[in-house]
Parts: structure tokens; sequence; C-alpha cells
């Protein structure tokens, strides 16, 4: 066992951490590079997404009344529980991190536990108004066949919103993927004080997917 564990972690045989790679020579130094990269990472996802945001602005200046009329057909308080429990995500995110830097593998479980909780119960709840949306046609562009409008155009705000909220919701997935990684991980006891940096790289970009959502709640379902 003693001589599979050298094996597949060489830096052992010289008293280094095993997550150390070989092309760095020390963990701050890994740490830095990783945080480096997803920073860089993370502003083509501000970049992304701010076109999104750039493009439903000038749509939304140009046919204002459709855009109005057709944000009604929305549920605020589904959209108001989904930006409650992704702020609570947020918290629980960084508890993480914290009981990782504490050595506090216990809680490092139960708070990444309860993160993908929630991550979970965003999802359902997007699931419920995905499929009322699909339910009343109030779809994108040739697909809108909802019935009675009294504005019409408004399938240029549901083609924004489907774009946009499925966007993040596919950014919620993934976050949910690297988060149940960090779980299993956190179990076999990977995580200490002198090695947390994938928690702390997965909770900047977990900040980041509910900070857009912080965005487009108010932007989609309180128009007026």
């Amino acid at each position: 066992m003693s001589t599979l564990t050298s094996s597949a972690h060489p830096h052992a045989d010289h008293g280094h951490t095993p997550f150390l790679q070989h092309h760095f020579r020390e963990m701050s130094q890994q740490f830095d590079a990783a945080k480096i990269g997803m920073w860089l990472f993370l502003v083509t996802e501000v970049l992304l997404f701010g076109g999104l945001f750039v493009g439903y602005g000038i749509m939304h200046a140009r046919h204002p009344e459709a855009f109005m009329a057709a944000h009604h057909h929305l549920d605020r308080t589904l959209g108001a529980l989904n930006t409650v429990v992704l702020l609570i995500s947020s918290f629980t995110m960084v508890m993480s991190v914290w009981a990782a830097q504490t050595d506090r593998k216990k809680l490092l479980i139960l708070f990444l536990l309860l993160t993908l909780m929630c991550a979970g119960v965003f999802m359902v709840v997007k699931y419920f108004e995905y499929s009322h949306k699909f339910h009343e046609g109030l779809l994108p562009g040739k697909y809108y066949s909802h019935k009675g409008d009294t504005v019409p155009g408004q399938f240029m705000f549901f083609s924004f919103y489907f774009m946009m909220t499925g966007l993040h919701g596919i950014h919620v997935l993934a976050g949910m993927v690297a988060i149940t990684w960090l779980l299993v991980r956190a179990i076999k006891g990977h995580f200490s004080s002198e090695y947390y940096s994938p928690v702390e790289i997965t909770g900047l970009y977990w900040h980041l997917v509910d900070l857009i959502w912080i965005y487009l709640f108010p932007l989609m379902y309180l128009i007026s």
C-alpha cells in the first residue's frame, strides 16, 4: 500500500504534500497559479453575461411595452425564493472554505452538502418555472404560442429569459458537479489547512454564479 502511495505521489517521498504538482516548488505557488487561472476564467464569464445584459437592455429600451407585459408572466415569489436559496448557498460555501482552512473535516462535509442541497433546490424551482412557461406557450422566438396577448412582441422577452436563465442554470449544474467532487474528496480527507485550494477556487466560481442571479432577478422579475 505504501509503495502504491509513493508511486502515485512522488513528492510524498520527499516529505512534501502529495497534492503538490511536480511543476510547482511550493503549495503557495500552486495556490496562486490556480487562483489567477480562476480569476481569468471569471473575467471571461463576466464578459459573456455582460454582453447578454447589454443586448437585453437595448431590446428592452426599444420595446418597453412588450417587456413590461411579458414579465408579468413570471412568478416573483419563486424568483425571490431562488434568490434567498442562492444567498444561503453563498454563505455555506464561505463556511466550507473556512472549515477547510481550519481543519474541520465534519463541518466541511456539512457545509458542502448544504451548498449542494441549496443548488438542488434552485434547480427544482427552476424546473417548475420552466414547466409553466412551456405549458402556457411562453417560449422564445417562433415557438411563442401564448394566447390572449394584448401587447405584441413578448416573445423577445422570453428569448432573453430562456437564454440568460438557461445559461445561468448550466453554470449552476456545473457548480453542482464541482461541489460533488469536493464533497467526495472531503469525505476522503483530502483537504486541510495546508491544502484547500480546490475548495476556495470552486467557492470563487460559485459566488460569481450567485452574483449573476442577483442581477438576473430584478432585471427579469422586477421590471416595473
